[in-house]
């Protein structure tokens, strides 16, 4: 069985089918979903979802695009949203130099918060990082020196020495669609060697569709699709894959085990 550590339910692309949605991951082995918000109008759309759901769950967080936006959202506000029961993680949130939607001091600000409100709830970090390597590892190592905190770097795309400074910290790292694609070859050779006690797999659906599926909107189903890719990449059977990229969502999400 398999977990879609993150995608969006709420977004364009899958709201307006959602219940065919959720039940074509079901109908393909998907046992636990997690929905992420990026922004702070999204908190109870995605709790909504998660509260009718035995499945699913949700985040509460801020996406570093949408750091401006949101001077007034601080730690306490993220802690106090994250007590509801179906809130599992803390996030998105990050930098995001690619686009650099946001300034990028309201961004590290904004994703300071979050790990503050990770570190007193216990509940992991969901971090977005794009182009933004050492600065994304400066303020992760900086912050885990003031007390530790369970974090995950979602969509892993970044370096191999990313990677290990990042497994150094106790970060998990979560591998997506696009890891599949042709054009990946240096994610394709850290995802193959990445330590699996620390690996998670998503959809961040309804982007970053994997093969077979790329030009379509992505949905939780498709998770299978990047199992399998994993799967034959690592030498591994699909069964054991999933079996221990699922353990490892409840063993860091553990309010969801709970």
């Amino acid at each position: 069985m398999f977990v879609d550590s993150h995608c969006h339910l709420n977004y364009k692309g899958l709201v307006e089918q959602q219940h065919d949605v959720i039940a074509r991951a079901r109908d393909t082995g998907v046992a636990t979903m997690l929905t992420i918000s990026t922004r702070e109008r999204e908190w109870d759309e995605v709790v909504a979802i998660a509260k009718v759901h035995d499945d699913i769950w949700a985040s509460i967080g801020i996406h570093p695009h949408e750091a401006d936006a949101h001077p007034h959202v601080t730690a306490e506000t993220l802690i106090a949203r994250a007590a509801h029961p179906r809130v599992i993680g803390i996030g998105e949130s990050g930098l995001d130099y690619y686009y650099d939607h946001s300034d990028r001091t309201a961004q590290a600000r904004n994703f300071r918060a979050h790990i503050a409100a990770a570190r007193v709830t216990g509940l992991p970090l969901i971090v977005h990082t794009r182009d933004a390597e050492d600065d994304t590892l400066a303020i992760l190592g900086e912050e885990m020196g003031k007390g530790a905190f369970p974090c995950l770097i979602h969509c892993f795309t970044a370096s191999g020495a990313f990677a290990d400074a990042a497994l150094a910290l106790g970060c998990y790292i979560s591998i997506s669609g696009i890891v599949t694609f042709k054009n990946a070859r240096d994610l394709q050779e850290v995802a193959a060697r990445l330590p699996i006690e620390r690996m998670l797999i998503e959809t961040d659906a309804p982007f970053l569709a994997p093969v077979p599926h790329r030009g379509k909107t992505a949905e939780p189903a498709f998770v299978a699709d990047t199992a399998r890719f994993l799967a034959n990449l690592r030498g591994m059977s699909v069964e054991a894959l999933a079996k221990a990229t699922s353990a490892n969502f409840f063993r860091l999400f553990g309010k969801a085990r709970a």
